[in-house]
């Protein structure tokens, strides 16, 4: 009986145009479910599922954004698969918390460059600024990507599996080139070090948080950050939000506004008022 609504699912979930990590993700945690209870969530209803979700909070301690995700998961099961709507819909979950991105100064980043000796340390970690790429997004590259007449990179398959272009720095370019002298990928920009596969996002991790440790930089940053400094310092040097949300992919413009938050764009035309009071308090 598992097996078929395992079966089942999967069928629903490829037919939703669920990504194969998102697929993965939600027949695990049904798998969990019902591991859980040892019963079929068929023969689970609210009462069962909210004493699960709440197993989930106080003992698997998930964070947050895992628990809505989850959630999600149940809820398609529910819905799509079974076409049961009444155990899920009265379940709540907490609203996601804004927080906005930490983003690297100019010279932060440079100083990140300037540390990594390493020619395709430093072509990974240039590409990811330069362009706004995700980190896996990166790792899986082509070299057929790279577009030097028109001076795009070609995303393909990226998050919510939508294909896009973004921007080709000369910069970068000029050291994808020395990179391609001394390395020569065949097929993946980033070769992994099994044969004909590419480089790992963990690779790439460890890469940027070696080159942070030696340039000194102190602030809670991942690789990811770069992709947040990327659309930080493009709305503080004019750039439209309309063109910043197409290069990074969001679907939604609402998503690209937070990098206003946190560009100094508005904020420098802004004066404390402590230093309009200073001459009269001095």
């Amino acid at each position: 009986m598992m097996k078929e609504l395992r079966e089942q699912m999967l069928v629903d979930l490829q037919l939703s145009g669920a990504t194969t990590s998102t697929q993965k993700n939600y027949l695990r945690e049904v798998g969990n479910l019902t591991k859980y209870f040892n019963r079929s969530p068929t023969e689970l209803g609210e009462a069962e599922l909210k004493e699960y979700l709440l197993h989930l909070i106080e003992e698997r301690h998930v964070s947050e954004g895992t628990f809505r995700f989850y959630v999600a998961g149940l809820k398609f099961l529910y819905r799509t698969t079974l076409k049961r709507e009444w155990p899920v819909e009265k379940i709540r979950h907490p609203r996601a918390k804004t927080k906005l991105p930490i983003v690297l100064d100019l010279s932060e980043v440079e100083s990140l460059f300037a540390v990594t000796k390493n020619l395709k340390h430093k072509a990974m970690l240039m590409i990811i600024y330069s362009s706004g790429l995700r980190v896996s997004e990166a790792a899986r590259l082509e070299l057929t990507d790279i577009d030097s007449k028109r001076m795009t990179v070609r995303v393909r398959q990226g998050k919510g599996g939508k294909d896009r272009y973004s921007i080709l720095s000369q910069t970068t370019l000029e050291h994808l080139r020395q990179y391609w002298r001394k390395y020569r990928p065949s097929k993946w920009l980033f070769e992994g070090q099994k044969k004909n596969d590419h480089i790992t996002g963990y690779t790439i991790q460890h890469v940027f948080y070696a080159a942070k440790k030696r340039a000194g930089i102190t602030k809670p940053a991942s690789v990811h950050t770069l992709r947040h400094s990327f659309a930080t310092h493009l709305i503080e040097a004019g750039t439209s939000l309309h063109h910043v949300q197409l290069l990074l992919g969001h679907r939604s413009p609402t998503t690209t506004t937070v990098y206003l938050h946190v560009s100094r764009l508005n904020l420098a035309q802004v004066k404390s008022p402590l230093d309009k009071a200073i001459p009269q308090i001095s």
